[in-house]
């Protein structure tokens, strides 16, 4: 019997790094995802496959995988992880295709880990809540493939909702789902520079973190506001990434009320003092992010712009007016080329559902 499963790619509105510091994120999944499509098998070899990428396959007992296989790293974690958590995974094939674009933030690796654990899910009738099923993935990208991210990429991938932006707080990991205005649309924009967080630099904005807390006497920077920031004794660049995660905490409680106001304007300002913010404060933009933003936000029918995902290159978000969009797009490929020599991609996205109600 065949299985399938699909998992989308999130855009993160607002929330740049506050998920593994406590606080809160407005995300969105997308209609752009990974497929997985498989069989189980009587024996316990493990066969996956994906266009484009070598096949890897693995025999033995998943608690013993090691992180050597590419790609297949993402979807072995998550083997490796539901029978560490006491489940039966036996053998079998899977095949993952994807039209998401990797490498620009967009939360192609989560999208990976929920398409295979959504089809593990099905495939051997494993009895796991869908938040369940976002902590795993999270682990087995925390400890197999060994990138400290928290919950949100998971969990926007599970949890999306056609036209709703996801709320969640990621001290209760609970969340909440806010209808976006009909008069919103999203413009995607690939800076033509790969997204990439195997390196250190996302783990050291992590570490941080954890020290301004630690040297402010509070479990997480959930626990502060900026203006207690600004009057600490930390140390500038300490201080300055701890105001970047009060920062977004506060411009996501604004932005929560703006949507269900209705109000798209003042929630496109947040979202570029956001960018702002992660340009000086948390330094993960870059000069061509820069000039994707202020680009963005100086075109008609643009409401607000910034970088999403974790940085250091990938793509920029803009909330647009889908009547303007793409004329506004077509408007900022151009000068960006003009200005960078970089080739800018677009992609009108719409808001689309999660792996528990796509599949």
């Amino acid at each position: 019997m065949t299985f399938s499963s699909f998992a989308p790619g999130r855009v993160e509105l607002l929330g740049n790094h506050t998920d593994y510091n406590e606080g809160v994120i407005l995300s969105a999944a997308i209609n752009l995802g990974i497929t997985a499509v498989g069989n189980p098998r009587s024996d316990h070899r493990i066969n996956l496959s994906s266009s484009g990428n070598p096949d890897a396959t693995v025999v033995g007992d998943p608690a013993m995988f090691e992180p050597s296989h590419g790609w297949a790293n993402y979807p072995l974690g998550v083997v490796k992880t539901l029978t560490l958590a006491g489940h039966s995974i036996r053998g079998f094939e899977a095949h993952f295709e994807s039209n998401l674009p990797t490498g620009t933030g967009l939360s192609s690796s989560a999208a990976l880990e929920v398409a295979a654990g959504s089809l593990l899910r099905k495939m051997f009738a494993l009895d796991i809540e869908p938040m369940e099923l976002a902590r795993i993935c999270r682990r087995a990208e925390n400890d197999f493939v060994g990138v400290n991210c928290g919950l949100l990429d998971p969990a926007s991938s599970v949890f999306g909702r056609r036209d709703h932006a996801i709320f969640l707080d990621c001290r209760t990991e609970s969340l909440t789902l806010i209808p976006i205005p009909s008069g919103a649309a999203l413009l995607l924009i690939h800076s033509g520079v790969k997204h990439e967080l195997t390196g250190g630099e996302y783990n050291n904005r992590r570490e941080a973190c954890f020290a301004a807390a630690a040297q402010l006497g509070i479990p997480a920077l959930r626990d502060t506001t900026s203006p207690a920031v600004e009057i600490s004794n930390l140390p500038d660049e300490i201080k300055r990434r701890a105001l970047h995660i009060t920062g977004e905490n506060e411009r996501v409680f604004h932005a929560a009320d703006f949507l269900r106001a209705g109000d798209l304007v003042s929630f496109g300002r947040l979202m570029t003092a956001s960018h702002e913010s992660s340009r000086v404060n948390f330094e993960n933009s870059t000069p061509e992010l820069d000039t994707l933003v202020k680009l963005a936000v100086a075109t008609d029918g643009i409401y607000g712009a910034r970088l999403t995902g974790g940085g250091f290159g990938g793509a920029i978000v803009a909330l647009a007016d889908p009547d303007l969009m793409d004329e506004a797009s077509e408007s900022i490929i151009s000068r960006y080329h003009a200005l960078t020599a970089h080739q800018g991609i677009a992609y009108r996205c719409t808001i689309g559902d999660g792996a528990i109600l796509a599949a």
